[in-house]
């Protein structure tokens, strides 16, 4: 038998071979117990080789797309230990602006902390409509503002990507009517859309995620295949739907057809027999049945 490692590694130390923060590696401590360390003759908390093995063991859950939580009961249960969530401190808001300062600074781990922390505690309906989208349209208006930089945009979008497409796993899965959903071409944000199908497969839908800048030749190709119960477009700018009248009434004329985002306009709707969309994702996700029939 092995002796029992020895304790001696600072948070700092432990910070810098696992290249997790000391913020985040103290919220996993307090949430989930995941570190277990002693106390030095100074005060100091002190962690060993076993800390360590966890924390990498966590950020391989992670990486495979576990939320935190799972990750700490996987981690813990290897281990032989109960998981314990413990109850944390702060509201919705606070957690919000957590994760929006961490995006801002483009400092991951705390934005990451601050997500896990949202998803652990409250609804994913809830952290999509009132924090992640909110802060998205924020994000949106202040670089068009010229208050925040593309290199900023382009951090937090990939951050709350990686979030979203670990909400969205499985959203194929089930025997519930198929969606298919899509950007029209030139149209790279497709964030929103992304949040519109996790909240429409947790309500019973099969989704089937085209994503950005599709041709609507694909498209049409694919509802034919599929034969969705519904089909939801979105753009930012009108300029994505203008061109492409005369193809979107033919869509709509083999499926249910909505248009949804800042682009999408009731005139536009009304030329192409379309449904438009005009609500935020969530509450347009939970109105999908009574239209899509």
């Amino acid at each position: 038998m092995r002796p029992a490692p020895q304790p001696g590694l600072r948070i700092g130390e432990l910070s810098r071979r696992t290249g997790v923060s000391a913020q985040l590696l103290r919220a996993w401590e307090h949430r989930y117990g995941l570190l277990q360390p002693t106390r030095s003759a100074g005060g100091y908390r002190l962690y060993t080789e076993d800390d360590e093995r966890r924390v990498r063991h966590m950020r391989a859950h992670l990486a495979r797309g576990l939320s935190a939580a799972e990750a700490a009961r996987a981690v813990l249960s290897a281990d032989g230990t109960a998981a314990s969530v413990r109850p944390g401190r702060g509201g919705l808001a606070d957690w919000a602006a957590a994760m929006a300062g961490g995006l801002d600074a483009y400092d991951e781990p705390a934005a990451q902390a601050a997500l896990d922390r949202l998803l652990a505690e409250f609804t994913v309906d809830s952290v999509l409509g009132q924090v992640i989208l909110p802060y998205l349209r924020d994000l949106g208006e202040r670089w068009a503002r010229g208050q925040a930089s593309v290199g900023c945009e382009h951090f937090a979008s990939n951050i709350l990507r990686g979030r979203l497409a670990g909400l969205a796993r499985g959203w194929g899965d089930g025997h519930g009517p198929r969606a298919v959903l899509a950007c029209p071409p030139g149209e790279q944000h497709d964030l929103g859309l992304m949040a519109f199908g996790i909240v429409l497969h947790r309500t019973g839908w099969r989704v089937h995620y085209l994503g950005a800048d599709t041709p609507l030749a694909d498209l049409e190709q694919a509802i034919r295949e599929v034969r969705p119960g519904l089909t939801a477009l979105a753009a930012v700018t009108a300029e994505r739907y203008r061109p492409h009248t005369t193809e979107l009434s033919r869509l709509a004329a083999i499926t249910p057809l909505g248009l949804a985002g800042a682009g999408a306009t009731h005139a536009l709707a009304a030329a192409t027999g379309t449904r438009l969309l005009p609500g935020d994702p969530v509450t347009e996700a939970h109105a999908a049945p009574q239209w899509s029939k």
